[in-house]
């Protein structure tokens, strides 16, 4: 670390100094090391440097072309009590559903922690599944083993939290993987 602020020290005394009407805009890449060929002139303290007179603006992003979630339609926010309830039944279920589970299973480090509003699913070398609140957004987070980091928000309409971009349910989610890892199937529904 210390090395680090300290090149970042001799950096900002190598450049030039700039008034401050006139803001610079730099990319990371002109803050590197100039290429050996280009090392004669070295800046202070012997740091390399080279200095790009060029505009940066990349001019205006189109937003419209990135690909994203489904947007959210805010007046369906749950309340944040009705969302605890919500929540909190559904991790409490699978809490069960899992240990149940388990007793029917055999891994090595099977293992079923609940604290602080964290559901973790331990399933020895195949991987760890957490299952989370998360308030302010009114979601349920999952980090799986098979499927990554995913987000899920209480669908009125099928009564079940589902994740906006795949419109997948996850109780099946859950099913269809834990089937797969542990060779047995499971009902969570």
């Amino acid at each position: 670390m210390a090395s680090r602020s300290l090149l970042l020290r001799r950096l900002s005394r190598a450049l030039p100094c700039r008034p401050r009407s006139s803001p610079v805009r730099a990319s990371p890449r002109e803050l590197l090391p100039a290429p050996r060929a280009l090392r004669g002139s070295a800046g202070r303290a012997g740091l390399p440097f080279r200095h790009v007179s060029r505009s940066l603006s990349s001019g205006p992003l189109n937003v419209g072309d990135l690909p994203g979630p489904a947007a959210i339609d805010y007046r369906s926010l749950l309340q944040e009590d009705e969302f605890h309830r919500l929540a909190e039944s559904t991790i409490h279920d699978l809490q069960e559903k899992f240990e149940d589970y388990g007793d029917n299973i055999e891994i090595d480090g099977f293992d079923i922690d609940y604290g602080n509003d964290v559901l973790t699913l331990k399933l020895g070398e195949l991987g760890t599944y957490v299952l989370n609140k998360q308030t302010p957004n009114r979601q349920i987070w999952l980090s799986s083993p098979v499927s990554g980091p995913s987000r899920f928000d209480w669908d009125q309409e099928s009564q079940s939290w589902v994740y906006r971009r795949t419109k997948a349910n996850l109780l099946k989610v859950l099913e269809t993987e834990l089937e797969k890892l542990c060779g047995q199937p499971i009902s969570l529904s």
